[in-house]
């Protein structure tokens, strides 16, 4: 090869490179400016029957110590100082260690955590309620989300959608 056509196709290579490259900046402003126009908070909820008393199935999921043994990518829970009295813990997993409190609680009915990290770019509650129901237990799980960055906030919205943790959470319960 030419030394002219080495420099054409080195500049070829270059000019692609730079179009991807806006192409990408572009689709990252365009997902940053739909994520801008959705709201911050969004709810999803979701409900399921399980074949268990109401008083198992809420120490089954108040049980920080028993997290990993059935919640797929949680890797460890890790108990902290009570703030305000109420309890607080980390969980560590795919997503990095998120703190979290439970804000209440009132046992076999209804349990709330929150997200105790204001540094995260998201944040909420996740609210347990149950009932009892033919053949076991109706758990309604509730999550009150919200979603800081734009782009964030466009991926939970198209991508992942809301209700993918509540979701997942029932299907590791099952």
């Amino acid at each position: 090869l030419t030394r002219f056509a080495i420099g054409r196709y080195f500049r070829g290579m270059v000019k692609g490179l730079l179009i991807a490259a806006a192409l990408l900046l572009g689709l990252i402003g365009i997902m940053a400016g739909i994520g801008a126009a959705l709201p911050v908070n969004h709810t999803a909820s979701l409900q399921a029957v399980y074949p268990a008393p109401r008083d198992s199935v809420y120490a089954l999921i108040t049980d920080l110590q028993r997290f990993t043994e059935w919640r797929s990518g949680l890797e460890r829970v890790e108990q902290r100082p009570p703030a305000s009295g109420k309890p607080r813990w980390v969980e560590a997993g795919g997503d990095g260690e998120i703190l979290f409190e439970a804000a209440e609680s009132e046992r076999g009915r209804r349990h709330v955590t929150r997200i105790a990290d204001p540094e995260l770019p998201f944040g909420g509650t996740w609210t347990f309620e149950l009932e009892d129901a033919p053949g076991g237990t109706l758990l309604r799980i509730t999550e009150d989300g919200e979603v800081y960055n734009p782009i964030f906030r466009f991926m939970s919205r198209f991508v992942f959608g809301h209700r993918a943790g509540v979701e997942q959470y029932h299907s590791d319960l099952a």
